[in-house]
């Protein structure tokens, strides 16, 4: 019976389907991959990666590691920044059905699991765009892959995978912290505590500890700058989230026609401990899901790596009952229903849609935009608008660098508020011959000011009384226009500061601002 003995090697007819599947993604991807702009962490990260180091304030080296190979072979391009996600995207296609066909599954499960990954709303909008987020996906679904290889074996071997999986997501995302809770809180609640007495789960530890080991040491060295960074946006800039919130923003992020499938996964696993590990996954998920609820302001995505083994685990509890033969329509149905139903929702993870049109678009379904953080939005969500404005804030600056004399120009830095801002004009800026950008925002002001004299400095926004607080003179250059751009980037002065009153070291202090 599927999904209760030893899983048997994957047919031909099933690597034919996963290949379909992550196909799909792929092309759903490259219709929209360059039809917005960079998105505002695009920047900030190609920018990392001229200050390669084990850690940044927000996060560790991985990712920005692997852009800089990224960049090193294909350049910067949206093109070339963004087929590192999409591809991720596919790859956690065929992971999310190969873990169906791990447990038991036989092709139909394979592809229902595969089909869900496809259509998740968050892992469309996760795979658009340069982030960790994207490897971090990966990484927990092999870590997931690994941990079930493990159960079915007395070797130590796959407990070695398990770590190097777990490891290499600490180096990515320090929530990969998250499933190690997970997993041992659900290993004492169930039959596989006495697997804690062995020297398997304490190797895989070891393993991710001496992985993770440098960027805890960046960590000291820097007086726990992350640490900051996570208390001051969760005090700050995320909103509370009641639990009834976080339970229904789970439906919507994960699509409305895959909640079906992971809620059957979550309680068959608990129900039947599908091929003797199901329980422990479903623990897994539970544990993460009440330590996430609990905080009050975690995103729904937080939880998004969890739900590969539910799809998983939901199409074994599913493909039972396509069994008989007069059942067989049942298989096609329950993968049309997850794909036709799923499809409305794609352009709001991938930009397939000029943005006027999309803007009429999510109008005419009645869905108005929304944020996690204390932000105003306009016509766009956040993860689109903030792919405008970065073009127009640097032409300005570009502009405001016109005026300067030849001398003023050998001395000049410019100044963004945030990383999105400082990384644009280190990313774009390139075009006009700009100077690097500077600022007090994260990794931006761990960087520092450098060899800057305080003679004169290209402003972006900031009040025009605090600036001129700084500076003998202020001169205006212009205001930024960029309708589609998140409100706080549109309308912005971009000046020129000459004469900084105090020297940069004293004032760099007070610039600091992690969040």
């Amino acid at each position: 019976m599927p999904g209760r003995g030893m899983a048997s090697p994957p047919t031909r007819r099933t690597l034919v389907a996963l290949g379909a599947l992550a196909l799909v993604a792929l092309l759903i991807q490259l219709a929209g991959i360059t039809r917005y702009g960079y998105f505002r962490d695009e920047l900030y990260y190609l920018a990392s990666t001229d200050h390669l180091d084990w850690g940044y304030v927000e996060h560790p080296p991985l990712s920005i590691a692997v852009l800089a190979l990224v960049r090193a072979l294909l350049g910067d391009s949206l093109l070339a920044l963004r087929i590192v996600p999409a591809l991720l995207g596919s790859a956690l296609v065929v992971l999310t059905g190969w873990m169906a066909v791990t447990l038991g599954g036989g092709t139909f499960a394979a592809a229902l699991a595969a089909t869900a990954a496809v259509f998740a709303p968050n892992y469309l909008g996760t795979c658009h765009y340069y982030s960790m987020n994207a490897i971090d996906l990966i990484l927990w679904t092999l870590a997931v892959l690994a941990l079930i290889r493990t159960l079915a074996s007395t070797s130590l071997r796959p407990w070695l995978w398990l770590g190097l999986a777990m490891g290499f997501g600490l180096l990515n995302k320090i929530s990969m912290l998250w499933f190690g809770g997970g997993l041992f809180a659900a290993m004492v609640l169930t039959g596989h505590r006495g697997r804690l007495a062995t020297p398997g789960p304490w190797l895989a530890a070891a393993i991710a500890a001496l992985l993770f080991l440098p960027h805890v040491i960046w960590q000291v060295r820097h007086g726990f700058p992350t640490l900051e960074f996570m208390h001051n946006a969760t005090a700050r800039k995320m909103v509370a989230v009641p639990i009834g919130h976080f339970v229904t923003d789970q439906l919507l992020s994960m699509g409305p026609a895959n909640a079906p499938l992971w809620i059957a996964g979550l309680v068959f696993g608990l129900a039947t401990d599908v091929a003797g590990r199901g329980r422990l996954l479903s623990l897994i998920y539970m544990a993460v899901f009440v330590l996430l609820a609990a905080g009050g302001r975690s995103r729904a995505s937080y939880l998004s790596v969890a739900y590969p083994m539910l799809f998983a685990m939901g199409a074994i509890a599913v493909e039972p009952l396509a069994a008989p033969a007069g059942r067989a329509w049942l298989k096609p149905a329950a993968i049309a229903f997850v794909a036709l139903l799923g499809a409305p929702l794609v352009p709001f993870g991938v930009p397939l849609l000029p943005v006027e049109t999309f803007i009429r678009y999510q109008a005419a379904l009645g869905v108005a935009p929304r944020t996690e953080e204390h932000l105003r939005l306009a016509a766009l969500p956040q993860q689109y608008a903030d792919m405008f404005g970065w073009d127009e804030i640097v032409a300005l600056v570009a502009r405001a660098y016109e005026r300067l004399t030849p001398e003023e120009r050998a001395h000049c830095r410019v100044f963004g508020q945030n990383y999105g801002e400082a990384g644009a004009v280190d990313v774009l800026g390139r075009r006009y011959g700009l100077p690097h950008a500077m600022s007090g925002h994260n990794s931006y002001w761990l960087w520092g000011p450098g060899d800057w004299d305080g003679s004169v400095l290209i402003i972006i926004g900031g009040g025009r009384a605090d600036n001129a607080g700084f500076f003998e003179s202020i001169e205006i250059v212009g205001q930024t226009r960029a309708p589609y751009a998140m409100p706080y980037e549109n309308g912005l002065d971009v000046s020129i500061a000459r004469g900084l009153k105090a020297p940069i070291r004293a004032v760099w202090p007070q610039l600091k601002h992690y969040i």
